[in-house]
């Protein structure tokens, strides 16, 4: 029989909650074994015992490294720091609207910048969408995200107008949103039409309806979709056909990007946009009713377990490849 998570219902009971080592196990033990038989998550047998002092499971099995944490398994792994902070940290980041920046976790949980940073880019992983694809009513749209180009010396803008690849010196977000539904948007090296036609098709099911605006690289799509077109230069809404929940969208990106994080390094963009399309998938249920702290919390604990980034890989020392780029970036890109 399943048991069933006890979740806090606030931040302050979560805070409390957690800062029990026990609350913490009972809690890592449930969302993983819901029938209350622990299993090795190296080979999955349920054949381990309990080591009370030293708080960790041993499997029988015969396999290296048969001692395991609540952790093993997860974006956890080979963290030193305690459940009781990596909760929290979990929580308010699940929760806060505009995100909450290294430092913050730094000042609130004791831990140094470069170690908050850590723990938040493993909790943006654990965030990344699933698959699947939308379906019914989309909008599509993109959008940039960098310095604003009038706050520039003219000497940048010179440089910028001689190798303008169209960007401005900017990234590039495409998003789709479905109505009444989810969103999805990920980062993109260009706008033109092959990068969006790529992130429709793979994203949009045939035979849905698409949203746009007059931007060219979507004169040509593929007839598999219907596609309708506002000009916002005549009206940003004629009936049914606007962009204006994925304008909602980005304000909301950008409000977190600009005054919560203040500098991302386009590096690890994906990660923080992320972030923000998980909270915004997870403000209601299937219902429609709204979704608590305490949902939003359990969903984003529901998707820990499978996922791994260790430090070298983070920064792009270890495999550039994950990241989508051969520069290296390490923390204190926020404030």
């Amino acid at each position: 029989m399943s048991k069933e998570l006890h979740t806090p219902k606030t931040l302050q009971t979560a805070i409390l909650y957690f800062a029990d080592p026990k609350n913490c196990a009972e809690y890592m033990v449930t969302l993983r074994w819901p029938d209350g038989v622990i299993k090795c998550p190296r080979c999955g047998s349920d054949n381990v015992e309990y080591l009370p002092n030293a708080r960790i499971y041993k499997c029988y099995e015969k396999h290296t490294q048969v001692k395991f944490s609540l952790k093993v398994g997860t974006i956890f792994e080979d963290s030193p720091i305690s459940l009781s902070k990596w909760l929290p940290v979990m929580w308010m980041l699940s929760n806060c609207k505009n995100g909450i920046s290294s430092y913050e976790i730094h000042r609130a949980m004791g831990v140094t910048q470069k170690t908050a940073w850590f723990m938040l880019q493993r909790a943006r992983l654990a965030m990344r969408g699933d698959g699947g694809k939308l379906e019914g009513q989309v909008e599509a749209d993109e959008t940039f995200v960098g310095g604003k180009t009038t706050n520039m010396h003219r000497r940048s803008k010179r440089k910028l107008q001689a190798t303008n690849d169209g960007n401005w010196g900017k990234a590039v977000v495409l998003g789709l949103l479905e109505r009444e539904g989810h969103v999805r948007a990920a980062v993109a090296p260009t706008r033109k039409h092959y990068e969006i036609q790529k992130h429709l098709t793979a994203n949009v099911a045939p035979g849905s309806t698409l949203y746009t605006d007059e931007y060219d690289a979507y004169k040509s799509l593929p007839k598999e979709f219907t596609h309708e077109v506002i000009n916002k230069l005549n009206a940003y809404v004629n009936g049914r056909i606007h962009v204006n929940g994925m304008e909602n969208f980005w304000s909301l990106l950008k409000r977190s990007l600009k005054g919560t994080y203040v500098s991302v390094d386009p590096v690890h963009l994906q990660a923080y946009v992320d972030e923000q399309v998980f909270r915004f998938n997870n403000r209601k249920d299937e219902n429609e009713d709204p979704l608590t702290d305490g949902d939003r919390f359990d969903a984003v604990m529901s998707k820990i377990v499978g996922k791994r980034i260790t430090y070298a890989e983070l920064i792009g020392k270890a495999n550039p490849a994950l990241l989508g780029s051969t520069e290296t970036a390490g923390p204190g890109q926020e404030a």
